[in-house]
């Protein structure tokens, strides 16, 4: 039957066409047995592989085979490949065996491009499929799949964009990258994203906005797989759209650079390795510098990573190469800057509990000789609130100016 498909002319008659559909609807169509692992982790387990594969792959072979014929007829097809049809067909991605969603995603793609009537109706099952797995299951061994014919789908729509496409991609897509096991179809993901952007420009905000929404706050590898995709998206970017969306981006970068986990922070940095990326920083550098001078400045004393420090040196160095007066100002006001928060710190901290630091430094306070002086003449005379008062005012004076500071903290 497969050959007789693929190399005979002729043989597509209209009497073979519910018969041939019968045939591919009995033999795929099933309920697909629950995971044999209930913690299946596909990242790190073996998938479980179909026993009756060889029987299923003639199977699809057929239908792919017939799809794909010179004499196929979609007005035939249309009455038995129906949304009945189409929907058991998309259920059939959660087979843990990839060879079986291999077959299925060529095959929907070719429905897809051949059936028209069936194209709302495949995009508004995929969406469903794709909202129960975020809201819902977490689980659908198929996303990737269904991604990558998306990203296809996405390619040929047409301009302007629809409202329907663009709720798409704002209520699933981007939603798509709080699923725990994004790194399956990250990549496939990221395409459709990209893809969007291309076609339409103006839903560059919204991509942006929604991933600083959904930025990861303690998966240091899905932080790693986020910046990888803005840096995708930068690749594509109008300068236009840059601008609306540079300082809560640079925000979100300058915290990357500051992360302990030196993958993070040397991905944030290969930033500056991008030449398109580095010529938007340049065209906008009064704005990104000072949002990031601080940071880098920080990190380049602090960092544990001898690579990241080096990195960052580079990074300022581009800085200083692209306008030398900010760099300079924003150095100069730095240091004043951190000079004087400590100074505050300081005396914030002997304000408030003094003999809380003489304890850590196994030191006594020195008190001003004069107030000595005063309070030996008048403690016979004096009322007891005015000791306190005088030797509050004193302590208060004095403490700002006691010997042990310089020696214990250099400002």
């Amino acid at each position: 039957l497969v050959e007789s498909v693929a190399t005979s002319r002729g043989v597509l008659i209209e009497p073979l066409y519910p018969e041939a559909i019968k045939m591919i609807s009995v033999n795929i169509f099933r309920t697909l047995p629950p995971s044999e692992n209930p913690e299946f982790d596909p990242e790190e387990d073996e998938p479980a592989l179909e026993a009756s594969w060889p029987h299923l792959q003639l199977v699809y072979e057929f239908f792919l085979r017939f799809l794909e014929s010179p004499d196929f007829q979609p007005s035939l097809a249309k009455r038995y490949v129906d949304q009945k049809f189409v929907l058991q067909l998309l259920e059939l991605f959660d087979s843990e065996d990839p060879r079986e969603r291999e077959y299925l995603k060529t095959i929907l793609h070719r429905v897809y491009g051949k059936l028209l009537g069936l194209r709302a109706y495949i995009r508004k099952q995929i969406n469903n499929i794709f909202l129960r797995f975020i809201y819902e299951t977490e689980r659908f061994n198929g996303v990737a799949e269904l991604l990558e014919i998306l990203g296809s789908i996405i390619n040929g729509f047409a301009l302007p964009l629809k409202s329907e496409h663009k709720q798409f991609l704002v209520r699933v897509l981007i939603p798509l990258h709080t699923a725990k096991s994004l790194s399956i179809f990250h990549a496939q993901l990221a395409y459709c994203v990209v893809q969007f952007m291309e076609k339409d420009a103006t839903v560059t905000e919204h991509i942006i906005r929604g991933l600083l929404r959904y930025w990861p706050k303690t998966c240091t590898q899905k932080e790693v797989m986020f910046l990888g995709e803005i840096e995708e998206i930068l690749d594509v970017i109008e300068p236009s759209q840059f601008i609306r969306v540079q300082e809560p981006l640079f925000k979100q970068i300058a915290a990357c650079i500051s992360s302990p986990h030196f993958q993070v922070a040397e991905r944030a940095l290969y930033f500056w390795n991008n030449e398109y990326i580095l010529s938007l920083i340049e065209e906008n550098c009064q704005v990104i510098l000072p949002l990031v001078f601080g940071t880098l400045y920080r990190v380049s004393k602090e960092h544990w990573n001898q690579t990241i420090i080096s990195l960052i040196y580079n990074v300022l160095k581009t800085f200083m190469e692209m306008n030398s007066k900010l760099f300079d100002d924003l150095t100069a006001s730095y240091k004043h800057y951190n000079s004087f928060s400590h100074i505050m710190i300081l005396f914030i901290f002997l304000s408030s509990s003094p003999k809380a630091f003489y304890r850590e430094h196994n030191q006594e306070p020195v008190r001003d000789q004069r107030c000595q002086h005063h309070l030996k003449t008048t403690r016979k005379h004096t009322p007891t609130h005015t000791h306190t008062q005088c030797h509050s005012t004193v302590k208060h004076n004095n403490y700002l100016t006691w010997e042990p500071i310089n020696a214990s903290i250099s400002i």
